[in-house]
């Protein structure tokens, strides 16, 4: 019964000092296994980096050994090519000058005679200046002939606007303006509104022809034949065909209402097709490089010698054999016997 008291009595420091090893083998525990693990981590990634570095060199070296041995090919090839058209230059500059020389040498002993030639050209600027006189003189008729011919509409113009203008002409009881009677004789127009005689105008009736048939869209009563115009009054008034077309003129609607309604929308759509046209691919965010250019493989993940078993098969390699050290890493701090006998007895006195 005392030691039972006793052990009632120390439970509490023993309970807390159990705790206290407890707590302090867990920090040792995860202090080791931090330490492992970047141990592990800088391991790993030295022996990934330096694999890495022997896969680039050796690409770089089979690419140098490719890349020198075409462009040596190339470079042959090119010498060739350049040595061939350097002598066929030379073979064709050596034919121009064998060429030359002898057509040199056949035209001044069987073609070309000088002092034939040289009559041929004195005939021949004879000849030429004969020709230059001709021209200048036909020049000079086609001249005073277009000068006869405006001269002659000049004065027809002159007479028809004088028939036009003839109630101008002065009478017997009042001058007209171009016979002012402060001036000393009568104008030249004066006296030749004298000499012409007056415009005669004619009734005409119009023809089927001369309708317009713009009214009809407006009226589908109107008349085949229209009146004709009155006879035209003497006097400075326009000439009956102009006031007919102006009668006559076609309809001419506005700026609005010559424009389609909807042709903003038609403008949008035509747009919208042009765009289409021109798009390369329909779907937008689609690529389309996948449908032509196949699959390419990483260098580093995939190799014809056999593809990198970390990180593709298992994640976690084990050789024993291979290992630094031959056991298991040893622990700072020895095992607590308690926590072996933890919940696996249950008698009295023993926890």
């Amino acid at each position: 019964m005392a030691a039972m008291v006793r052990l009632g009595g120390e439970i509490n420091g023993i309970i807390n000092e159990i705790y206290d090893k407890k707590n302090q083998a867990e920090y040792d525990r995860l202090k080791e296994y931090t330490a492992s693990v970047k141990i592990q981590a800088w391991f790993r990634g030295t022996r990934t980096r330096s694999y890495f570095k022997h896969l680039d060199k050796s690409a770089t070296t089979i690419q140098r050994v490719w890349r020198g041995f075409l462009g040596r090919k190339f470079y042959r090839i090119l010498l060739k090519n350049t040595v061939f058209i350097m002598k066929l230059n030379y073979f064709n500059n050596m034919a121009c000058k064998i060429q030359k020389q002898w057509r040199g040498y056949y035209i001044r002993k069987y073609v070309f005679n000088y002092h034939s030639r040289k009559r041929y050209l004195e005939a021949l600027q004879v000849k030429n200046e004969r020709i230059r006189a001709e021209l200048a003189e036909f020049a000079e008729q086609q001249e005073a002939a277009r000068k006869r011919n405006e001269d002659k509409r000049e004065k027809e113009r002159k007479e028809y606007e004088a028939r036009k203008n003839h109630y101008l002409v002065s009478t017997e009881v009042m001058p007209g303006i171009y016979n002012s009677p402060f001036l000393p004789f009568p104008a030249e127009t004066e006296y030749l509104l004298r000499s012409v005689r007056p415009l005669s105008h004619k009734t005409t009736r119009k023809s089927k022809d001369d309708y317009d048939p713009v009214c009809a869209n407006y009226n589908s009563k109107v008349p085949k034949t229209l009146p004709p115009l009155v006879q035209k009054p003497q006097g400075p008034f326009r000439e009956p065909k102009d006031t007919q077309k102006q009668r006559y003129k076609p309809f001419q609607p506005t700026l609005r209402v010559c424009t389609d309604f909807y042709s903003l929308e038609k403008a949008r759509q035509k747009l919208k097709d042009e765009e289409w046209v021109t798009r390369i691919n329909d779907k937008t965010f689609q690529p389309f490089t996948h449908l032509s250019l196949p699959y390419e493989p990483l260098l580093h993940s995939t190799s014809k010698y056999g593809h990198l078993p970390y990180g593709t098969k298992y994640y976690r390699e084990e050789f024993l054999d291979k290992h630094i050290f031959p056991q298991n890493f040893k622990t700072l701090v020895p095992p607590i016997p308690i926590f072996d006998k933890l919940n696996d007895t249950y008698s009295q006195g023993q926890v």
